[in-house]
């Protein structure tokens, strides 16, 4: 059997905006705002043995019906992946290519969030194989 080969080729933002609809008028409101965090994977083959995987996050923080930010950001890595059983390329996408993507993600949403003006949001760590696993579960239940 030919050697297993995992290899990360790069990574990189995809994709960052930062929206502040409601100022400046919100930004003078003495109220917390709700913070809402969404996250999501998702592979894209690019060529043979070449998968691009993508870690997105969207942030959006609220006082009552008025936004005060939001942002959406996406980090990518291409990862070479090839001579792995087909069995474990599930896992390798879905848990260990975003473990890799992750802290790249934090920071860059960290960062934009600071520079538009407000505190930093960090953003927790993620267990990607319980996300993983959840995903599976419902894929297996809805067929």
């Amino acid at each position: 059997m030919q050697e297993a080969v995992f290899q990360i080729k790069r990574v990189y933002l995809k994709e960052a905006s930062l929206e502040q609809p409601n100022s400046p008028a919100i930004l003078l409101s003495e109220e917390q705002p709700s913070v809402d965090i969404q996250m999501g994977v998702q592979v894209t083959p690019v060529a043979d043995d070449v998968f691009e995987v993508s870690v997105a996050a969207t942030v959006h923080t609220q006082i009552g019906e008025q936004t005060v930010f939001l942002a959406e950001v996406k980090q990518a890595g291409i990862f070479e992946i090839r001579n792995i059983a087909q069995d474990q390329m599930g896992p390798i996408m879905g848990i260990a290519c975003p473990q890799i993507v992750y802290p790249y993600l934090r920071g860059n949403v960290a960062d934009l969030i600071q520079r538009a003006g407000f505190p930093p949001v960090h953003l927790a760590e993620i267990n990607f194989q319980s996300m993983y696993e959840q995903q599976q579960a419902q894929e297996a239940g809805l067929q």
